[in-house]
């Protein structure tokens, strides 16, 4: 069994978050990249629930061949952090321009897989922290004419080529099954994902990841042309007003509020 594992390098959200709450988060000249150069770039977290969700099959008996691929110029730490949790294989995919859209990266894990003779199982993360768009995983599906089944808290093998999946939906889990080979979306829901042990991370430096271009994968240059282009990217000026109502009571502070609330035409 061939588990192909699709992952992201994206910048640190954590620390994104710290410099915007700051007021420090700035946009170049540009106007597409952030100014600051010592955020740090990691693997996208939901990316990395997939792969332990690929692990946990393996330590359920599964006999499969783990490979992890990432799209990017130079995702080496990612892809290590992945050899050094378990993954057999690692592959790095060059696109074709600076900044390649959905599609882009869809076309070229779809080659990819299709270059290793196809793939069993397909786990993404269910979106990335960078861009919040969640559609690769579902364009792979479309490309590669597989199953797509999205938000998933757990991944089983079942009987006879199929996979068992729980789901996490607003109205409680929900257990399906699909016919492999499918492309499963992995949410946090499915716990924390392991550490790797020391001796694997020293192991796992001297990995250098496979490395594939358009041409490799055969795939020809102006079918992996962007279709959405970023024009812009700002940050949001956020204004807040907090009024404090007063009173000597809570039946007297509740009485204010609601005139408040009937004042401002948001209760009748």
């Amino acid at each position: 069994m061939r588990i192909v594992v699709c992952i992201k390098e994206v910048l640190d959200p954590d620390a994104v978050n710290n410099y915007a709450l700051a007021g420090r988060l700035e946009i170049g000249d540009d106007g597409k990249t952030l100014t600051q150069t010592t955020i740090p770039q990691l693997m996208n977290g939901f990316d990395e629930q997939a792969i332990e969700a690929s692990l946990r099959l393996r330590d359920a008996g599964a006999d499969c061949t783990i490979c992890v691929v990432s799209v990017g110029a130079d995702p080496g730490v990612p892809l290590r952090h992945a050899a050094a949790l378990g993954a057999d294989e690692v592959a790095a995919l060059t696109p074709p321009v600076p900044a390649p859209d959905s599609h882009t990266v869809a076309s070229l894990l779809a080659g990819y897989i299709q270059s290793l003779g196809g793939a069993d199982l397909v786990l993404c993360g269910r979106q990335a922290s960078d861009d919040d768009q969640g559609v690769v995983p579902a364009l792979i599906g479309e490309m590669l004419g597989m199953p797509v089944v999205a938000i998933a808290r757990s991944v089983e093998l079942g009987d006879t080529a199929t996979l068992r999946i729980t789901r996490v939906t607003p109205d409680g889990d929900e257990v399906v099954e699909a016919a492999a080979p499918a492309v499963v979306t992995i949410s946090n829901e499915l716990g924390d994902p392991r550490y790797p042990t020391a001796a694997a991370k020293l192991k796992a430096r001297r990995v250098k990841p496979s490395v594939f271009t358009h041409e490799d994968l055969s795939l020809e240059s102006n079918a992996l042309t962007p279709r959405v282009v970023l024009t812009r990217q700002f940050v949001p000026t956020v204004q807040g007003n907090c009024e404090f109502i007063a009173g000597d009571t809570p039946a007297e502070l509740a009485d204010r509020l609601m005139a408040r609330l009937r004042e401002d035409k948001l209760l009748a």
